[in-house]
């Protein structure tokens, strides 16, 4: 089994920088997809999906809050 190695040849950026990056941007994205479930459930008066989906969004945004303290660090050090 070959070794994983970090690459960046196509991009210009390494795979571990390119991943924090992306798992940044999806924790935005699906927050704000989230907001959207959200008002379709409250219309619904569905509460338990309401706070299924405001729960989910709290993490993708604690996620996103994470991730990005661990870019500003990364950034800072360069």
């Amino acid at each position: 089994m070959a070794s994983a190695t970090e690459t960046g040849n196509i991009t210009g950026t390494q795979d571990k920088d390119y991943n924090l990056l992306w798992y940044v941007e999806s924790c935005l994205e699906n927050a704000l997809r989230l907001d959207t479930f959200i008002k379709d459930a409250e219309r619904a008066k569905d509460t338990q999906l309401v706070e299924l989906f405001t729960k989910a969004q709290a993490d993708s945004r604690k996620g996103a809050e994470l991730g990005k303290s661990l870019l500003r660090s990364r950034l800072a050090s360069d």
